[in-house]
């Protein structure tokens, strides 16, 4: 097996002391996984995508994380202008599409609103915005086409027409 040296300034001595208490003693595998998912991301960072973090469930109280680009987004009200919804559409690094729609119920709104959370913020408290609160759900497809029947004609036309190209479009002038 190859014997690689690495010398660590007296600086970040804690800090590889602290990875090989986590990983229980073996530094190496530490060091391996981190180098993993640094190139992971960072060749990512290249191509155009970048880290997303989105709320789902309830409220949103639990996040999910993923390596992607957005194609397109879409903010409306339902005829009687009473649920909010904010569409979201993703490419992942991996080919998939990722739809994530919050849909806010402003019937739900004295029920569901903290003041003290939304004071926090003038935006939040004069109603700019997004709201907090509601329902996030997340859809993960193989295909663009799947999402045509979930998601209004116009974004579907805009994320379509952009599917297929590169997150990122190089150009050599």
């Amino acid at each position: 097996m190859p014997n690689k040296t690495i010398y660590v300034s007296d600086e970040d001595l804690k800090l590889f002391t602290r990875a090989q208490e986590l990983v229980g003693g073996n530094l190496s595998g530490a060091i391996v996984t981190a180098l993993r998912r640094y190139i992971e991301l960072e060749e990512g960072r290249i191509e155009g995508f970048e880290e997303i973090v989105l709320p789902v469930g309830h409220n949103g109280v639990r996040q999910v994380r993923f390596s992607g680009a957005l194609l397109g987004e879409s903010r409306d009200f339902d005829a009687e202008g009473n649920v909010q919804t904010h569409i979201q559409v993703f490419r992942s690094r991996k080919g998939k599409f990722v739809l994530h729609i919050h849909a806010a119920d402003w019937n739900d709104y004295s029920a569901n609103f903290n003041w003290l959370k939304e004071m926090k913020s003038w935006r939040g408290l004069l109603g700019v915005g997004d709201p907090s609160w509601g329902d996030y759900t997340l859809t993960i497809v193989d295909t663009i086409e799947e999402l045509q029947d979930s998601i209004p004609a116009k974004l579907y036309e805009r994320v379509a027409d952009i599917a297929d190209r590169p997150a990122v479009e190089d150009l050599d002038i």
